[in-house]
């Protein structure tokens, strides 16, 4: 049986790698609004400590989600949600 940690409903019957959970929940936030347009993420690590993982998993999500350009991430800044008038390379 799975359990949810410390995030509410994260991980529920869901039997796939860890860092696609983070990816869904991560992209689940953006659809409603929890992380809007051109809004910076929590970091690596704050990430981290909320799904109760290390920081390599965090990351693997975070990157794939830059890949497909659903984040941006600014070097020396951090990782955000792409603005609306932000063109994401896909």
């Amino acid at each position: 049986m799975e359990s949810t940690s410390a995030c509410e409903g994260f991980r529920v019957g869901y039997r796939g790698p860890l860092w696609r959970s983070i990816r869904e929940d991560l992209r689940h936030k953006i659809s409603v609004g929890t992380y809007p347009p051109g809004t910076k993420i929590p970091s690596t690590r704050e990430l981290a400590d909320h799904y109760e993982t290390s920081p390599v998993t965090v990351r693997r999500a975070i990157d794939t989600m830059i890949e497909l350009g659903e984040l941006v991430g600014r070097q020396g800044i951090g990782v955000f949600v792409p603005g609306a008038d932000e063109s994401s390379p896909r």
